[in-house]
């Protein structure tokens, strides 16, 4: 059991450690990843019926999402409390937010599973993408319900299964094909691995969680071409961490077959689309 314990603070620091030199890759992306992703951060705060006045709390941030939109409806008399594990997306958010003009946000370093933000005090928790990379949901969703006032909500989302995701799982596949890499580690952190979101219900609802939901929700991205979608794509998530290690001509290998591979999301213009699911998960203490 100490092994145990020790091997998931060791997990927990290298997502701290990687989320955080993430964080200016994420900002250059930010643009172009925010049109498509902002319906799944509108619909988490209509599914946690966040109101004027509320006190919500965002998980994993990132950059500053859902927790901005969520700010936005709350107004001057709410509070927002975006907290991430990585100093280096705090900073990204706390920026972004000043750029904004957003009043009513606070910043906090901390984990999904500590979330030292103080006593039970929220109407609503959010969380967007951040779930598939928590060590151990169990502890996380006892946390949030702790959190939670009576009543309180939970909405979060989850990217579905690989072949419905090809925004992350096609770079992936055709990256392991050219480096010759093993495939990943089913249970490991990782965008997909709640593409079955069954431990996260079971969790949430051992944890208290009543009338857990679940609906799917799809994403258009686009990007002119193939060039530009193959370098945003080798830029982001898990294949920016396996390209880290490559020399640069097994990136520009990558890079190309990852290229040629995005034929079949081209339109007669060349631009590419690709539509993507992910899941939202709701339930109330």
């Amino acid at each position: 059991m100490a092994e145990q314990g020790q091997n998931l603070d060791q997990l927990r620091l290298e997502q701290r450690e990687y989320w955080s030199n993430a964080a200016e890759s994420w900002k250059e992306l930010w643009a172009t990843r925010e049109r498509a992703n902002q319906p799944i951060a509108d619909r988490l705060v209509q599914l946690a019926q966040i109101k004027p006045g509320d006190r919500v709390l965002d998980i994993a941030t990132g950059l500053g999402e859902p927790a901005v939109t969520a700010a936005r409806l709350v107004g001057p008399g709410g509070l927002v409390v975006a907290t991430d594990q990585a100093p280096g997306m705090i900073a990204g958010a706390r920026e972004r937010a000043a750029s904004l003009g957003m009043s009513n946000m606070e910043f906090v370093e901390t984990d999904a599973e500590t979330l030292a933000v103080g006593p039970r005090q929220f109407n609503a928790v959010v969380c967007r993408m951040g779930m598939m990379f928590v060590p151990n949901l169990e502890r996380a969703a006892r946390r949030i319900a702790e959190l939670l006032l009576p009543g309180g909500r939970f909405a979060t989302a989850v990217w579905s299964v690989p072949e419905k995701v090809p925004m992350i799982s096609v770079g992936l596949e055709v990256a392991r094909g050219v480096l010759g890499t093993p495939p990943r580690d089913p249970n490991a952190p990782h965008p997909l691995r709640l593409g079955n979101p069954q431990p996260l219900l079971e969790a949430l609802r051992a944890a208290g969680f009543k009338d857990v939901t679940v609906e799917p929700i799809t994403i258009s991205n686009e990007w002119p071409n193939a060039q530009v979608c193959a370098e945003h794509l080798s830029k982001s998530g898990p294949l920016r961490a396996l390209l880290s290690s490559q020399t640069p001509d097994s990136v520009s290998k990558v890079i190309s077959a990852i290229r040629a591979a995005l034929g079949k999301f081209a339109d007669s213009t060349g631009t590419i689309r690709m539509v993507n699911e992910a899941w939202c998960i709701c339930g109330h203490i």
